[in-house]
C-alpha cells in the first residue's frame, strides 16, 4: 500500500454514503448539528427508495394498534425478528410520519382522512400512500427538498466510496472516486453512515436500479465490521413479465386491493396455502408461484383484476397503469404476466439500536443495515418506515461523536481504465445468472456448492491487489455473491425468504441470526425476544 500523490482530504462532521431515503433521512437530522457530505455514486435522486410503489406502514387508524403492527411484523419475521427493534420501529415511526407531515409531507386523503392501504402480512390497513402508487418517489423527493434546504450539506454526485478508512477499529472518514475528475479523494469525519441500499441487481431478474449491486455490504465486510442474515434475500412475488424487458414491480398494494393469481389453467391457487391467500407474506407467496411455475413448466402465472372496479383501479395505481400501457397492456380488462424477481435484502450489516456497527464510527441504515426488524422476512411497507426512524436514530448518535484525532491510514490510489468496462458486464451478467439458477428462490446444498465453486474460479482470476474500479466491483459482486452463498449453506433450514428443498422445514434450534465477519468462524446469535 502506497500514499497516492496530490490526494484531495475533505473534512465532514458526518458522512452519509448514499442517497435513498435512509441516507436522505440521516443527513436531514445531522445537519441540526455540524456539517454533512452525502456521496451518492449516480445522481441524488437514483435509489430503490424512489422506485417503492407501495407506501409507508404506521399506526394512524383507531382500530389499529401499536401491539398489532409489532405482532404483524413478528409473524412475517419468522421468529427471527428482535422484539426491542421492532417495538422501536412501530412506535417511533408513527412519530416519525406525524414529524413529516408537520413538515408539509402530503399523504392520500379522501374526504380529509388518511387512505389507508391493506397488503401481505398485515391484519389492518395501515398503509399510507403518497400519489396512488408513488410513495418512493413522494417521499425521496420530499426528502431531497429538505436536504437541498440545509446550508451545512454537500453533495457529491457521481462520486463512489471504495474503501472505508478504519484504524484500531475505528472509522475515521473514506476513500472516494469522482469519476467527473478521475481523482481520488479522501473524505475525514467523526461519524460515516452507510446508506447504500440493497444487493438485489446481483440477479438476472429484479425490481431494482442497476446500481443495486451491494457496495456498502462489501466495503462493511472487508472494514471488519460483522454481517447478519444475508441469507434472507426477499424476491417480490409480482414483477411483471416479458422475455427481455425490465421486471417492472407489481406493488402488493394491487393484491391488497383484490387483485387475483392465477396459474397457467386460469385458477387461484393461494387460498389453498394460506388463510390470507393473495396477502400472504411475500416469502409464502413467491414460494407458491415457484411452484406453479415447476408444475405447468412455464415463466409466469397471471394477476387478474378483471372482477375489480376498472375506475377505482386506474385512479389507484395510475403510474402501475400507464406504464402497463406502454406494453399494450390494460391491467383492468387483461391477465398481467408475472412471476418473483428479487426485490429486496433482509439482512445486512449488523447494528445496534442506534445504527452503530461493531466498528466505532461506522453506523449502517436503511436496506442495507441489520437493525433486528426484518427477521427472515419483511413486512410489505415496513422498509420505509425503517428508512425514517433508524436513519435518524443513527444520525443522532453519529452527531454526538467527537473528532480523536487519529491519523489516516495508507491508501490505495484507485483508477479507471475503461478497456475493463466489458470485462465488467460480463462478469456481472454471468455472476446474476448463477446466483438466479443456483442461489434464487430455492436452494438446495449441491447448487449452492457449485455456485462458491464457480464465484472461486471467477476471484482467482483476479490481481491480488486491485487498484482499477472495475476489477475492485467484479471483487466485490464476487465476494458478496459467495458470502450469501456460504451463509445459506449454513443455514440448514428453509425459514422465510432462505427456502432449502434439502432441508423443508424450520429448525427451532437455527432460530438465531447468522453472523458472518472478516477473518473469523461464522457464529449464531440469540433473538432478543
Amino acid at each position: 500500500m502506497a500514499h497516492a500523490t496530490s490526494i484531495e482530504i475533505k473534512e465532514f462532521d458526518t458522512i452519509i454514503v448514499g442517497s435513498g431515503l435512509a441516507g436522505l433521512t440521516a443527513a436531514y437530522h445531522a445537519s441540526k448539528n455540524g456539517n454533512v457530505a452525502i456521496i451518492t455514486k449516480s445522481q441524488l435522486d437514483i435509489s430503490n427508495s424512489y422506485y417503492a410503489q407501495g407506501g409507508i406502514a404506521a399506526v394512524t387508524a383507531p382500530e389499529d394498534s401499536f401491539e398489532s403492527h409489532i405482532q404483524d411484523t413478528m409473524v412475517a419475521g419468522r421468529e427471527l425478528c428482535d422484539r426491542d427493534a421492532v417495538e422501536i420501529l412501530v412506535s417511533e415511526g408513527q412519530k416519525c410520519v406525524q414529524e413529516l407531515i408537520s413538515l408539509g409531507m402530503e399523504f392520500d386523503k379522501e374526504n380529509g382522512e388518511f387512505v389507508l392501504g391493506l397488503e401481505g402480512g398485515h391484519t389492518h390497513r395501515r398503509i399510507l400512500h403518497a400519489g396512488g402508487d408513488a410513495t418512493g418517489k413522494g417521499l425521496t423527493c420530499f426528502m431531497l427538498k429538505k436536504v437541498q434546504e440545509q446550508k451545512n450539506i454537500q453533495v457529491f454526485e457521481y462520486t463512489t466510496v471504495v474503501e472505508l478508512l478504519v484504524e484500531g477499529q475505528l472509522c475515521v472518514g473514506v476513500q472516494a472516486f469522482d469519476f467527473v475528475t478521475g481523482n481520488n479523494v479522501i473524505f475525514k469525519s467523526k461519524a460515516t453512515i452507510i446508506a447504500t441500499g440493497g444487493l438485489s441487481r446481483i440477479y438476472d431478474r429484479s425490481t431494482n436500479p442497476h446500481t443495486a449491486t451491494g457496495d456498502g455490504i462489501a466495503l462493511a465486510y472487508h472494514a471488519g465490521a460483522k454481517l447478519s442474515d444475508i441469507e434472507f434475500i426477499q424476491f417480490h412475488p409480482s414483477a411483471l413479465y416479458i422475455p427481455g424487458e425490465e421486471a417492472f414491480l407489481i406493488s402488493e398494494a394491487v393484491r391488497g386491493e383484490g387483485a387475483w393469481l392465477l396459474n397457467q389453467e386460469g385458477e387461484r391457487f393461494m387460498q389453498h396455502i394460506h388463510p390470507l391467500a393473495e396477502l400472504a407474506p411475500r416469502d409464502v407467496v413467491a414460494y407458491a408461484i415457484y411452484n406453479q411455475l415447476q408444475l405447468h413448466h412455464a415463466d409466469f402465472v397471471y394477476l387478474s383484476l378483471k372482477h375489480l372496479n376498472p375506475e377505482s383501479i386506474k385512479k389507484r395505481f395510475s403510474t402501475i397503469y400507464n406504464t402497463l400501457l406502454k406494453y399494450h397492456i390494460d391491467f383492468t380488462s387483461d391477465l398481467l404476466p408475472i412471476s418473483p424477481a428479487a426485490h429486496y435484502m433482509v439482512g445486512g450489516i449488523q447494528t445496534d439500536l442506534h445504527g452503530e456497527t461493531n466498528i466505532a464510527g461506522l453506523f449502517a441504515c436503511g436496506e442495507v443495515a441489520s437493525t433486528g426488524v426484518m427477521g427472515a422476512n419483511r413486512l410489505a411497507s415496513n422498509s420505509l418506515l425503517e428508512c425514517l426512524v433508524f436513519g435518524k436514530r443513527a444520525a443522532e448518535k453519529a452527531t454526538q461523536r467527537k473528532s480523536t484525532g487519529v491519523t489516516l491510514p495508507e491508501i490505495n490510489d484507485i483508477r479507471v481504465d475503461t478497456g475493463n468496462e466489458n470485462l465488467f458486464l460480463e462478469t456481472k451478467n454471468r455472476i446474476a445468472t448463477l446466483m438466479s439458477k443456483k442461489a434464487g428462490i430455492v436452494r438446495s446444498e449441491e447448487k449452492l456448492g457449485e455456485a462458491i465453486a464457480e464465484l472461486n474460479s471467477i476471484k482467482k482470476q483476479l490481481p491480488e491487489i486491485i487498484n482499477e474500479y472495475n476489477l475492485l466491483k467484479i471483487k466485490h459482486i464476487v465476494d458478496i455473491c459467495t458470502l450469501i452463498c456460504e451463509s445459506a449453506l449454513i443455514r440448514k433450514e428453509s425459514r422465510g425468504g432462505h427456502i432449502r428443498e434439502d432441508f423443508q422445514k424450520e429448525n427451532p434450534e437455527l432460530c438465531a441470526h447468522l453472523i458472518q465477519q472478516k477473518g473469523h468462524p461464522y457464529k449464531f446469535e440469540e433473538v432478543r425476544k
